[in-house]
């Protein structure tokens, strides 16, 4: 029922930001009490979370991440986007949206995006 589908540049040069779009069909991303969330993994590492908005737009970022990572979200297109900065070839991974639930002492992932490659090179 509900899709998620990441959209955006494949290849991002070292220093410029990285820019990628997260188009939700089927559901709401204003809908309690789910979170919108960017994950991403490179080869021989494991799943890193990167950060996630909230349906009422509140903004959380993982630590090592933190200070270059910018989430947004349009609510009118139903989509939410993910900023990375000042990247290098560290950044290079898959990158993928994903939908978690958080309320009370529930919480749980339910859909993903099928991921898209972005490399960081010249």
């Amino acid at each position: 029922q509900v899709q998620l589908q990441e959209s955006g540049p494949g290849l991002v040069k070292p220093s410029q930001t990285l820019s990628l779009t997260c188009t939700v069909s089927g559901g709401s991303i204003t809908t309690t009490y789910y979170y919108w969330t960017w994950i991403r993994q490179s080869p021989g590492k494991k799943l890193e979370w990167i950060g996630s908005i909230s349906y009422i737009g509140t903004t959380h970022y993982g630590p090592s991440l933190k200070s270059r990572t910018t989430i947004s979200r349009d609510t009118s297109k139903n989509q939410f986007t993910l900023q990375l900065s000042s990247v290098t070839r560290e950044d290079t991974a898959e990158y993928y949206c994903a939908r978690y639930f958080a309320y009370s002492e529930n919480y749980y992932w339910d859909y993903w995006g099928q991921g898209t490659q972005v490399t960081v090179a010249f």
